[in-house]
Order: structure tokens, then sequence, then C-alpha cells
């Protein structure tokens, strides 16, 4: 099953969320939105529901070697759920709480293209400027546009394989965006701009560096401007470059060490709570938590802040721009299927939308789906797995929730999910940390 279309997209979402309201308390970007999100009923899960879903993090955990997690599942039409599992520290006895805030990730892709959806809305930067007309020091970028970045179709490689090992050693080190991005774009280039899908963090470093430049506004000021207070993410921040905790009382963080081998020491355990998110930036430095990540993953799904600027209005700018961010997603690989693609800053997975990834400590994934209201949001607190365990949990659990029977008075609706829930339960078995001998 492809991807749908924008224009899919769009009719599913007026169907669905009769009740969505958008207003503009001001006229300035970044006044905030009096958004009504898709009814949720209020109603948990019913048990069994609950018990499968449980069990499915549970399975997750112990695959990840992860002490803690934090889940939320939303299902308009059934119930939901939100809890913390498991404990703070491996063999610890203090629990993880849901209102533990922990760091984005690979999430924070998704805003910083909101920003630069936002700024070329209010006529700020262009969509298809090139990145050399806003970042010095990059002339063989000439050819690569912001658009570009946003999408991961610039070609420009990743820096995390050439600095993963040295996070190890010095998570507290400060960098220099310009420092880390270096390293991706001194990979050799795996393809011409606008060909095809590459998982690039320093191009959504580069990208906002650019952005930085063009408003002479800082990164995090931007987020707060264009995402976070629009949309009222109170506890969702882009923290400075000092080396700090995500927040006070925050889920810690935790990778395994490593053995003679190089293969991951499961008696090993290394606290990666404390870092400097510099190592992330706009690729992957958000913290927040996941009350907030699922208010915007909905808001997300719903074009909510291109919606709000256009004022329904289709063929103003923002209107405009918004039939355009996920119109001709790219394939995630050459040999991914034809439902699993990307664009706009998400990932596109069936009828779902949205992102995973990992930041030293932590493993998050947040999808949710335009048509129904579903969001699902996994956090797992040790990053050493592969980050598409963490993936295979969301997809997982959307599989479960999309089964939820409809709570009284409700109705559910029909999903064509192209997986199943026990389908990616093998596969996070299979990724395990610490494989049986």
């Amino acid at each position: 099953m492809r991807a749908r279309s924008t224009r899919r997209r769009a009719l599913a979402l007026t169907a669905a969320f009769a009740a969505l309201v958008l207003t503009l308390s001001g006229c300035a970007a970044g006044g905030p939105i009096t958004l009504e999100l898709p009814e949720q009923t209020a109603a948990a899960f019913p048990a069994e529901t609950q018990t499968v879903l449980e069990a499915a993090v549970t399975h997750a955990m112990g695959a990840a070697a992860a002490s803690g997690a934090i889940i939320g599942v939303w299902a308009p039409w059934s119930g939901s759920w939100v809890a913390g599992l498991g404990t703070t520290s491996a063999g610890g006895e203090t629990p993880v709480t849901k209102s533990m805030a922990f760091r984005a990730a690979d999430l924070t892709r998704p805003m910083i293209c909101d920003v630069l959806y936002g700024l070329a809305a209010d006529g700020r930067v262009g969509l298809n400027d090139p990145v050399t007309e806003h970042a010095a020091g990059v002339p063989d970028l000439s050819n690569v546009t912001l658009v570009q970045l946003c999408d991961g179709s610039s070609g420009i490689g990743s820096y995390e394989p050439s600095l993963k090992a040295m996070w190890a050693t010095n998570p507290e080190r400060v960098w220099d965006a310009r420092d880390i991005a270096s390293y991706g774009l001194g990979r050799a280039r795996t393809s011409a701009p606008g060909d095809a899908f590459t998982d690039s963090d320093a191009g959504y470093v580069l990208l906002g560096l650019a952005l930085e430049n063009a408003t002479k506004s800082t990164a995090a000021q931007l987020l707060n401007e264009y995402v976070f207070t629009p949309l009222a993410l109170p506890n969702t921040v882009l923290p400075g470059d000092a080396p700090a905790i995500p927040a006070p009382g925050a889920m810690p963080g935790f990778q395994n060490g490593r053995g003679e081998t190089g293969a991951p020491d499961c008696a090993v355990m290394q606290d990666m709570t404390k870092l400097s998110s510099s190592i992330g930036f706009t690729d992957s430095g958000v913290v927040t938590n996941v009350t907030d990540l699922g208010r915007y993953m909905q808001a997300l799904a719903a074009g909510s802040l291109l919606e709000a600027k256009s004022g329904g209005d289709k063929k103003s700018p923002a209107g405009k721009l918004a039939a355009k961010r996920f119109a001709k997603p790219l394939a995630m690989a050459p040999d991914a299927p034809a439902w699993y693609t990307s664009t706009g800053g998400v990932v596109q997975a069936g009828s779902l939308i949205g992102q995973f990834g990992a930041m030293p400590g932590y493993m998050t994934a947040a999808y949710a789906d335009p048509a129904t209201g579903l969001v699902v949001v996994a956090v797992l607190n040790n990053s050493t797995a592969n980050p598409a365990l963490v993936r295979d949990l969301a997809w997982q659990l959307a599989a479960i929730a999309s089964k939820a029977p409809a709570a009284a008075g409700e109705t559910a609706p029909e999903f064509g999910l192209p997986w199943t829930a026990e389908q990616y339960g093998e596969e996070i078995t299979a990724l395990a940390v610490c494989q049986p001998a």
C-alpha cells in the first residue's frame, strides 16, 4: 500500500475530524493556536487490549536491555493507555512514571521542517532557496535546496558513524554544529540532490544552521516561535549546549558497554543521561515528555500549523505549502516496500506518519494516523540496539490498537496497516541486544 496523497489525507481528515477547530489568536508568527484535537473517548482501553500492549512493551524492553519505558497510545474510538513501565535503572526500585521527560531524538526532524514551512509561509525563506544562500562555508552545496534537506533528499551523508564512539567516551563534550555537520559532508554523496532519500543527520543540522542565519534567531527561538508555543507544548524544548540531564526528574538513559569483540556487553551499563544536546542539535536534540509528544503528533498529522496560517484557504501561501509537504514521498531504501517512504521530515508507513531514532541513552518513536487519529509514542531508556527496534515497537503497538473495540457510542474505523503485531514482535526478537547463546 502506498502512502496516501495529500489530497486523500485532507479528505480523510475532513471526514474524521469534523470537530477540528483551528483559530489564530494573533497575526504574528508563533501566536498561540486554539486547537481542538480529535475527540478522544475518556475510557481506558479494555483490559484485554491493555494487557496485550503491555506485553509487547515488556518484550521490547527485554530485547533492548532497557530498564524502563514510557508509552502513550491514543485511539479516539476506543481508549488510551499512557504509562511508565519498569524502573529508572537495572535492578533499581524507583519506578518510571509517565510524566518523566526524555530525549525526542529524530522526532526533532519534523519539528525543524515545521519551522522551514512556517518561515516559507511567512515569506522569510523559500523552500527552494539554495543552502549556500543561508549557510556560509558550504560552496559545494549550491545545487542543494532547503526543502531537500528537510526531505532527506540532499544526498549528504551522516555524522553519527564517525562520532558515536566519541559520544560514549565524552558525552558532555560541546560540539559546534558546523563541526558535526562536516563529518557528514565529508562522506561521499549517495545520490544527486532530489533523486533519493538518504538518512542524513548532517542535513537536518545544516537546515537548522541555515534557518538561524536567514532569520538571525537561534534554532531554539525558532522552534519556540513556530512549533512549541503555537501548539502549547510546555514541556518541549531544544536545550542549550551545556551538558545536562533532559529535565529535572527525567527518565535516566543508558547504553551498554562494548566487549573485546566490539559486541554489546550486557553486564556493563553506561549512564548517558547527562549529555550535551549539541550532539543532536536540530536533527535530534529536542527534549519532551509523552503528553507533549502525543499532542505534537496529532497536530502534525492534522497539518495544524499550516492550516492555522492558511485560515482554511488552500490558495493562500500556507495552504499551497500544506499541499506540497507530504505529496511526493521517496522510498526509504531501494528495496523498501512501497508503503515505506519518507518526505517532509517524516517517515510514512502505510497510513501512519511519524519518525524514529536514537540519542545516546534513549530510543524514541512516534506515529500518527491522519484518518483515524490513532497516535503511538514509544520510548526505551537504552540506545544500544538498532533504532529499528523502537520503530518496530511503535508499529506493533499501532497494529494492536487498530484492533481495539469501539467504546460505547463509538464506531471503530477500518484499518489497512500492511503488517501484523505478531510480525513486528518477531522482528524485535531478532534485533535483541543480548542474543541467547
